[in-house]
C-alpha cells in the first residue's frame, strides 16, 4: 500500500489571521468519511496519511492512467462561509498543504454559503494544445526585472469577465508547478520546470504583456496563453521546497537583462518549440543539472540570474542567513517581526535573547514559524523565511492600519445615501475606499485602491471588482445597494474575523462581559477604547476591538 500525506491550513487576511477550530471533513470520492478533525491555534491540522498510488506510475509518461489518488475536503466554521474542495490529488511520499482561505459570513447572512473548488489533473496531463504568445524582444516599460509582490492573476482568457486574484509571487509559483507537472518527478526536472515557470511569469511582468494592452492583470491562468493556477489548490511539499530557495531567480540570454520568453507544453499530446515538461523528466534521469536541462530546450547562452528587487517588500534580504551568532540591525528587525507576528500565532515561542543579539530563543522562535509556515525548519533565516516574516509582519501590521483609520473615520452602522461614481472626491470617497480596502484583506478578488479621496479609475476597478464578487450590477457606480453590500461585508468581518482589529456589532443577547471573552480582552479595554460610561450597549452597537 502506498502512502501520501494531506496537511490543511486555515487562515484570513493573507495569513495574518489564524482561524482555529474550523471543522473538517476529508472524504473519498464516494462520500465516506475518513478523517474528521478541527484546525489548533496556528489553524492547522495534523499531518494525515492516505492511501495513494504507487509513485512511479507519475514518473512515467507513457502510463495512461491515473497516476494518484483523489479526495475531496469539507471546511466549515462559524461566522464564514464554507470550502468544498475536490479532486485532490495525493501522490506516494508527497506532504500536499491545502490552504483553506475562509471568508467572513456578511452581517445580516443567516446561513452560510458554500464555495467550490476543482483541483483535478496537472496540465501535463491535459491534451490541449498550448499557443503562448511572446517574445524577449517585445518592447518593454520596465527598465528592472521586478519580482510582482503579489501578482495579480486573471481566472480565465484574457477578454473573459473572470475575477482577479492577487497572490504573492512565490505562493502563485508554487501553486502553478503544483497545477502544471507531477511532484514526483526528479528534482532537477522540478528545478528546471519551475524555473521555466518563474521566467515565464516575469517576462509577461517586465514586458508589461497584458497591461500594455488594457488589462488590469499581469497574467492569466488559461493555458491557451499562459500557464496553469487553481487558486485554493494544495501545493506538494517537494516543490514548495523548491521554491522557497529560487522565487527570485530567472533565465536569461548572456549579456540580456529580459527573462527569456520560457514557452512550453508537455511534449506528449502537446509539442512546441520550447521546453517538453516530460522531457525535463528524461534528461533528469540521464543526469543533467537543471541549467543543462534548459539549455537542451532554450538558446546555449541562456544563464541564470537574480533579482533582489521585490515590491510591498518592509526590508531586503541582507544577503547573508541570520543564525545563532548574529549580531546586529537585522537580527531586531527579525526579533520585530517575530514579536509582533507572535500576538497572532501565539504558538510561536516569546524571544527572550538581547535584542539584536541571536541565541537560543530566536532560534527557536523561528524554528516555530518555519513549521507553521511550511519552510525548512533549520532555525536560519535565510532568503525565503526572511521574506515570508517580512510580508506576514505586514499583513499584521496593515489590520492594525486599517483599525486605527476605522477607528479615526468613525464608520457607524448606516451607509451615506449620496451615490459615488468616478470623477467625485471628498469624505465619502474616503470612507469608500477604507471599506474596500478593509475588504481586499479578506477578498483575493477584490483590489485595494489608495485612500486619497479621488475617485479615479483605480478606485473604480476595485469597485467592480466588488460588484462582481457580491454578484451585483458591476456598473462602478457606489449606489444604495454596493453601499449595503459594502456595510454587511465590512460589519461581517468585524463580527465573524477573531482577532481582525476592526469592529464588531452588538448582537442580541451580547454583553461586553461575552464580548470581551470572545476576543480575549477585558470589559475595561472595551470600554475606553469604545468610550462607553457604563456597561450598557445596544444591539447593533459597532464597538472597536483592542
Amino acid at each position: 500500500m502506498s502512502i501520501g500525506y494531506l496537511i490543511m491550513q486555515a487562515r484570513t487576511a493573507h495569513d495574518a489571521v489564524p482561524l482555529s477550530g474550523v471543522q473538517i471533513r476529508v472524504m473519498d470520492d464516494f462520500g465516506n468519511t475518513i478523517y474528521a478533525l478541527t484546525t489548533d491555534e496556528s489553524g492547522e491540522t495534523e499531518r494525515l496519511p492516505l492511501e495513494t498510488v504507487d509513485k512511479s506510475f507519475s514518473q512515467n509518461q507513457y502510463y495512461s492512467g491515473t497516476p494518484y489518488v483523489s479526495y475531496n475536503v469539507l471546511a466549515q466554521a462559524s461566522g464564514f462561509n464554507s470550502l468544498y474542495i475536490t479532486d485532490i490529488p495525493i501522490f506516494e511520499g508527497e506532504t500536499a498543504t491545502l490552504p483553506l482561505a475562509l471568508v467572513p459570513m456578511q452581517q445580516m447572512q443567516r446561513r452560510p454559503s458554500q464555495t467550490e473548488i476543482s483541483v483535478g489533473k496537472p496540465a501535463v496531463a491535459m491534451p490541449e494544445v498550448r499557443n503562448q504568445e511572446g517574445a524577449a524582444q517585445t518592447p518593454y516599460v520596465l527598465r528592472q526585472v521586478v519580482i510582482p509582490n503579489p501578482i495579480t492573476v486573471h481566472l480565465g482568457t484574457p477578454a473573459s469577465s473572470a475575477s482577479n486574484v492577487q497572490v504573492s509571487f512565490p505562493d502563485y509559483v508554487k501553486n502553478v508547478a503544483s497545477s502544471e507537472i507531477y511532484p514526483t518527478w526528479p528534482t532537477a526536472a522540478l528545478t528546471a520546470n519551475i524555473y521555466a515557470i518563474i521566467t515565464f511569469a516575469l517576462n509577461r511582468v517586465y514586458t508589461e504583456w497584458y497591461k500594455s494592452r488594457g488589462y488590469n492583470f499581469d497574467i492569466t491562468n488559461s493555458t491557451a496563453y499562459d500557464q496553469y493556477f487553481v487558486y485554493g489548490r494544495p501545493i506538494y511539499d517537494s516543490i514548495s521546497r523548491i521554491v522557497d530557495k529560487i522565487f527570485n531567480e530567472y533565465v536569461r540570454r548572456q549579456g540580456q537583462l529580459a527573462p527569456y520568453f520560457t514557452s512550453f507544453c508537455n511534449g506528449t499530446t502537446s509539442t512546441c518549440q520550447g521546453m517538453s515538461q516530460w522531457g525535463t523528466v528524461t534528461l533528469a534521469n540521464r543526469g543533467l543539472t537543471p541549467l543543462e536541462i534548459l539549455r537542451s530546450y532554450y538558446p546555449n547562452d541562456v544563464e541564470i540570474a537574480e533579482t533582489n528587487i521585490i515590491t510591498n517588500v518592509l526590508s531586503s534580504y541582507p544577503g547573508t542567513p541570520l543564525k545563532v551568532g548574529s549580531t546586529g540591525l537585522d537580527v531586531q528587525t527579525i526579533q520585530t517581526y517575530l514579536n509582533r507576528i507572535r500576538k497572532n500565532y501565539p504558538a510561536i515561542p516569546a524571544i527572550t535573547d538581547e535584542t539584536g543579539v541571536f541565541q537560543n530563543s530566536t532560534r527557536d522562535a523561528v524554528r516555530k514559524f518555519q513549521s507553521i509556515f511550511d519552510l525548512a525548519t533549520d532555525g536560519i533565516v535565510g532568503k525565503s523565511t526572511w521574506y515570508k516574516l517580512s510580508s506576514l509582519y505586514a499583513a499584521v501590521t496593515r489590520l492594525a492600519e486599517l483599525d486605527s483609520e476605522g477607528t479615526t473615520l468613525g464608520i457607524g452602522t448606516v451607509p451615506p445615501s449620496v451615490v459615488l461614481r468616478q470623477g467625485q472626491r471628498g469624505q465619502d470617497v474616503i470612507t469608500l475606499q477604507y471599506l474596500l480596502n478593509v475588504i481586499s484583506e479578506y477578498y483575493p478578488s477584490v483590489p485595494a485602491p489608495a485612500q486619497d479621496g479621488i475617485f479615479g479609475n483605480e478606485t473604480r476597478r476595485a469597485v467592480v471588482a466588488f460588484q462582481q464578487t457580491m454578484r451585483l450590477d458591476p456598473d462602478g457606480f457606489v449606489g444604495p445597494l454596493t453601499w449595503k453590500a459594502l456595510y454587511e461585508t465590512y460589519q461581517g468581518i468585524g463580527q465573524n474575523s477573531p482577532g481582525s482589529g476592526t469592529t464588531y456589532v452588538v448582537q442580541p443577547g451580547d454583553s461586553l462581559w461575552l464580548i470581551s471573552r470572545k476576543y480575549n480582552t477585558t470589559v475595561d479595554a472595551l470600554k475606553r477604547l469604545n468610550g462607553l460610561t457604563s456597561d450598557l450597549i445596544m444591539v447593533g452597537q459597532v464597538l472597536r476591538i483592542p
